[in-house]
């Protein structure tokens, strides 16, 4: 018996069905799917080669095709990485995209009082409140020479009316590495990159924000080895605060 199913306008014939469900864009997100978990089932680490996209239809059960789309969207989300000549590998599976992806939405509505902006401002200022208390645990009376260095050349790049760009990635990179958890460290690390990205639109800034900002890293680290959560986060606060007058 002939079974049809009615989809508006459109009448399908009941074999035809299943064809419609192994569509190419449905079989590329299976093999999406099918290659993250080769890479998990496997234990493959960062930089570890993959199999050739041959092994990979014979293996998966799959068209070349297929292959070839699932590693162009694996690649874009770095999870893959290609090299020409030399096969594919398993990508940084970095935070990269996801700060293309708020870099990109930051600047959509360039008019709109840089309402994107803030908000990205916004969240880390967030997240650096939120982790204000294990910072502090954790740098209570600790000593790091790498980060006295970098609040130095702050002070002395502020001082000659100089960005301080590097420095206040490291800064902020170091203060989080002692933490358990580097998520957060990943986090701050994304959002640090989506800010100073998007930052150079508010042009250049002024010298007493600068030396603001060079105060608030060292009142920051103070707080820090002090064991002063409260302190800290009040730090934190005039840290951001320039960057959000200009944002408004």
């Amino acid at each position: 018996m002939s079974i049809t199913l009615d989809l508006g306008e459109a009448v399908i014939p009941h074999g035809a069905y299943s064809t419609l469900l192994a569509s190419p864009a449905t079989q590329a997100e299976t093999t999406i799917t099918a290659i993250k978990n080769y890479i998990l089932r496997t234990g493959l680490q960062v930089g570890d080669a993959l199999p050739t996209e041959s092994q990979l239809c014979s293996d998966l059960g799959v068209s070349r095709s297929s292959v070839r789309e699932a590693v162009r969207t694996l690649v874009a989300l770095d999870i893959v990485e290609v090299r020409h000549g030399h096969g594919m590998f398993v990508g940084k599976v970095s935070m990269r995209p996801m700060v293309e992806s708020l870099v990109f939405r930051g600047l959509l509505n360039p008019g709109d009082d840089h309402r994107g902006l803030r908000d990205i401002v916004e969240v880390r200022i967030t997240l650096d409140k939120a982790l204000a208390e294990p910072v502090t645990q954790t740098w209570k009376n600790r000593q790091d020479t790498e980060i006295d260095q970098i609040v130095a050349q702050m002070d002395v790049h502020a001082q000659k009316g100089e960005l301080f760009t590097e420095q206040d990635r490291r800064f902020h990179i170091r203060l989080l590495e002692p933490l358990d958890n580097h998520l957060f460290l990943h986090l701050t690390e994304a959002f640090w990159a989506v800010h100073t990205l998007t930052v150079p639109l508010l042009g250049a800034p002024r010298p007493e924000d600068m030396l603001s900002a060079a105060r608030a890293h060292r009142t920051m680290l103070q707080a820090a080895r002090a064991g002063d959560t409260q302190a800290y986060r009040e730090a934190i606060t005039d840290h951001y605060a320039p960057l959000l007058a200009a944002l408004t």
